[in-house]
């Protein structure tokens, strides 16, 4: 196989953008993410695709929670900021407002919606990303925006 066709090939693939947030006690994580797909609509379920040496995939691994941020198109300023390593400073998530969501994972204030999620599986030995599988236990939608795709985005992930 061309590894430069199977390149152009695999970055055809339509991704939208999120941001993954985390708690593990005292310890957040947080990043954008972009190879994520709902599974299951009984019960409902979510597969993301996450770094295995990201420190969300740390906390969510340990605490089995986390929340999925849907970006609207007019937010690739927001999704730019949680591709840089987390930092919890002055009670912000890499600069941004957030709440206290089910079981403390953190929920990000200025997004459009949100899912909150327990971790159902981890398969972690098959590729260099896990792939994570959680089911929705809380839903929020502010709005109904449309949602921000790597193809807008200046930015490529995959191939």
């Amino acid at each position: 196989m061309d590894p430069i066709t199977r390149k152009q090939t695999l970055r055809l693939l339509s991704n939208g953008m999120y941001v993954i947030t985390a708690r593990d006690g005292e310890q957040y994580g947080a990043a954008t993410v972009t190879w994520l797909s709902q599974a299951s609509f009984k019960p409902p379920l979510i597969m993301a695709a996450i770094r295995t040496n990201s420190n969300v995939f740390e906390c969510l691994a340990r605490s089995g929670i986390a929340a999925i941020h849907i970006l609207g198109s007019d937010q690739q300023d927001l999704a730019q900021k949680f591709f840089s390593p987390t930092k919890f400073e002055n009670g912000l998530l890499n600069g941004e407002r957030f709440t206290e969501g089910t079981a403390g994972v953190p929920v990000l204030c200025n997004t459009h919606a949100h899912l909150q999620c327990r971790v159902q599986r981890i398969l972690s030995d098959i590729g260099d990303h896990a792939v994570v599988v959680f089911e929705v236990v809380e839903a929020a939608c502010n709005s109904l925006p449309r949602p921000l795709t790597i193809a807008e985005s200046p930015w490529q992930y995959g191939g």
